[in-house]
């Protein structure tokens, strides 16, 4: 880490050049013999990326970033602050800290927190800002935290890992073995440690693969920001072999929505309906969790097929995802459709139907947006339809 970032006149410079190009910036090359322009290219990319993801840290003077492949697996501050509000304690571990986002709320929940990270850029770059930031209870580790485990005295709380889902070409991965370290093959060391684990993993990661692989897992939570899943949270207890819970959360812009079941490795039947006159379509956080019965029984609801995942009521409910009001259903006919429909903008969503959106647009000629939504899809007597709807409620 080159500290002369930190001089007043290179900050300076920094804030005065955050909404310029960055390609022709760095053409200009630095006003500075003692920093680079790459190192300010490096700092000005990741205070933009810091604008909206790390709200904190964008307002904080003097805070350091790592280039772009580190931000990248870093936690926003929605889903650090979600971590830190389901466990509390007296002391914390943190085996993979990164950038240090994760650790520095966990810093409220816990009176001592352990940070260990690998890589020594890194490293440097989340102590210097836990001093900015004001973290005082947190001592840091520089190395591999799986070895300083192996050496630890002491019993911890809880431990916190947020594997690394780069291979050594750096290529992404998500299979609990590909990732770095590998915390199956670690876990017993783990529970010597703890008997409480928190694990972050890739949105990829299958829930199932993962029960099987992880062993002791009591719940998993599914997390969403703005319809877009982000993380998998696995909760392990030490010696735990019961039900595990699914708890799925979507921040949305104006409001969050909120889904919690047990997992269920039977496919079970589904309630069936016939379009009624209103039309649901589950959150991401909730496709992810496969929990599509249980959804149905939950939010009292009728599907339309029992592979499109779309539901139905003739009154309405409240659901965790998008609410629309049906106001015709047509039979999918290309023809037929052109005349009936006549829209030249339409938001359009496929379920369970043999062509993609792309397809659509280009035979009936219509482009993306407007205030119309149709849905094409399956019903139960397995008919292609088309449902033209109003959006009544939740994030687009």
């Amino acid at each position: 880490m080159n500290k002369a970032l930190l001089y007043p006149e290179v900050q300076k410079f920094i804030l005065e050049h955050l909404l310029e190009d960055l390609s022709k910036l760095i053409l200009k090359g630095s006003p500075f013999p003692y920093v680079s322009i790459q190192e300010i290219g490096v700092q000005i990319s990741g205070k933009n990326k810091a604008r909206s993801k790390l709200p904190v840290w964008f307002n904080t003077q003097n805070i350091l970033y790592p280039p772009n492949l580190n931000l990248e697996q870093t936690s926003s501050e929605k889903t650090a602050g979600y971590k830190a509000s389901l466990i509390s304690g007296g002391t914390l571990i943190d085996l993979t800290g990164g950038f240090g986002i994760d650790s520095y709320f966990f810093v409220e929940k816990f009176r001592h927190l352990t940070y260990c990270e690998l890589n020594p850029e890194l490293f440097e770059i989340a102590t210097h800002n836990f001093k900015i930031l004001g973290a005082k209870n947190v001592k840091t580790f520089q190395g591999n935290g799986i070895e300083f485990l192996k050496k630890a005295e002491e019993q911890f709380d809880w431990i916190y890992l947020d594997p690394s889902r780069r291979d050594e070409h750096g290529g992404k991965v998500f299979h609990l073995n590909q990732c770095t370290p590998d915390i199956s093959e670690n876990l017993e060391l783990l529970f010597e440690n703890s008997e409480n684990i928190m694990l972050k993993t890739s949105p990829l990661l299958d829930l199932k693969a993962g029960i099987i692989g992880l062993k002791h897992v009591s719940e998993i939570h599914i997390v969403a920001v703005n319809s877009d899943v982000k993380e998998l949270l696995w909760i392990l207890k030490k010696g735990y072999s019961g039900k595990v819970e699914i708890k799925t959360i979507d921040f949305q812009k104006s409001e969050t929505q909120l889904f919690e079941t047990i997992f269920s490795n039977t496919q079970l039947e589904v309630p069936l309906s016939l379009p009624l006159k209103y039309l649901y379509e589950p959150n991401p956080a909730i496709m992810k969790s496969g929990m599509f019965r249980e959804l149905a029984v939950h939010t009292n609801t009728l599907k339309l097929h029992s592979n499109t995942h779309l539901y139905t009521s003739e009154k309405p409910k409240n659901f965790p995802g998008r609410v629309f009001e049906v106001s015709e259903v047509l039979p999918f006919n290309k023809k037929q459709l052109k005349q009936r429909l006549k829209l030249k903008k339409a938001n359009i969503t496929t379920r369970n139907f043999p062509k993609s959106v792309e397809v659509i647009r280009q035979e009936l000629k219509i482009s993306d947006g407007g205030n119309s939504y149709l849905f094409f899809a399956t019903n139960l007597k397995n008919e292609k339809i088309v449902l033209v709807c109003k959006k009544i409620s939740a994030e687009t």
